[in-house]
């Protein structure tokens, strides 16, 4: 499948804005199963310094600071993303789980990269409730596909996806007392599960490609970011990609952009500013649409304030 991608974001302050300071993660991966043919992004008002970069996971990261006072700070990204389903090797799904905890002396080729995905992170606790839940499907010496394909099946049956029940702040330990959340919190919980028996496994964000209804016609602005995770596949040296807030493998519907050891590491967009403002709003507007007309091109050449490749 062929996507063009945008994602806009919006900061709206009721006074001048002096200083913004940011970083944003807004380009798509170029993995095995994903290519990535033209990308672009403009800041507004045009930042003193943009500074594109490859942060510690390998994403792409670019620094922005914007000195010009402001009451609006528009982020544009444009992308065009080619995508096949990722494919795995069954045998090495068919491994006991137990064979990705790299930090029982597991000895593939990235064992160390894998291990600091199986340590807690600052947003991935590894909380009791969290430990006793996964273990219902890490049953000693199971498969690891059927293992984890479990915990993303049960985990999108128990718990309900409700915009109200947590905030971008809420703990892992929030989402499993309500048994509630969105995206975030669902591979949050999941990586909780995983992680505090020992299994690696990374946060992902990207994008998923939504469907209408039969008999509607698409609503453009209607997606939004999405997040799922990836477990550590020892004996291929490949990550598992599983979504539990819609209980499935990722496949070509998927766009990656960034991993990290949760939503911390790989936030689209954060930053800081330096302002007498009490109030201020943001809007994100995010369409993936596939390719219809291939010669019309996505991303114009750079400006100031771009960031392109």
């Amino acid at each position: 499948m062929k996507y063009r991608l945008s994602h806009r974001t919006t900061y709206t302050y009721d006074k001048p804005v002096r200083n913004s300071v940011g970083t944003y993660h807004l380009r798509p991966r170029e993995l095995p199963w994903q290519r990535l043919t033209s990308h672009g992004v403009t800041v507004s008002p045009v930042p003193g310094d943009l500074a594109p970069d490859t942060d510690y996971f390998g994403n792409s990261a670019t620094y922005f600071h914007v000195t010009e006072p402001h009451t609006n700070l528009v982020i544009d990204a444009l992308s065009e993303v080619e995508v096949e389903p990722p494919r795995y090797d069954e045998s090495a799904l068919a491994q006991p789980w137990e064979s990705a905890r790299p930090l029982e002396g597991a000895t593939a080729r990235d064992t160390w990269a894998a291990v600091e995905f199986a340590l807690e992170s600052p947003r991935v606790a590894h909380v009791p409730d969290a430990a006793a839940y996964g273990a219902e499907s890490l049953a000693p010496g199971r498969p690891l596909g059927e293992a984890v394909t479990d915990l993303m099946h049960r985990i999108h049956r128990d718990f309900d996806y409700d915009t109200k029940a947590t905030t971008v702040t809420s703990t892992v330990a929030d989402a499993m007392r309500k048994r509630a959340g969105v995206c975030q919190d669902f591979a949050h919980v999941a990586l909780a599960c995983l992680r505090s028996h020992g299994v690696a496994a990374r946060y992902v964000s990207g994008y998923l490609a939504t469907q209408p209804p039969p008999g509607k016609e698409r609503v453009v602005g209607a997606d939004a970011s999405h997040a799922w995770l990836a477990v550590w596949v020892p004996a291929s040296d490949q990550w598992l990609h599983i979504d539990p807030t819609n209980d499935t493998w990722i496949d070509d519907r998927y766009i990656t952009v960034a991993w990290g050891r949760d939503y911390g590491d790989v936030s689209p967009v954060r930053g800081i500013i330096w302002s007498k403002a009490k109030k201020s709003t943001l809007r994100v507007g995010v369409d993936v649409a596939p390719v219809v007309d291939e010669a019309q091109p996505v991303a114009a050449a750079p400006a100031p304030g771009a960031d392109a490749t």
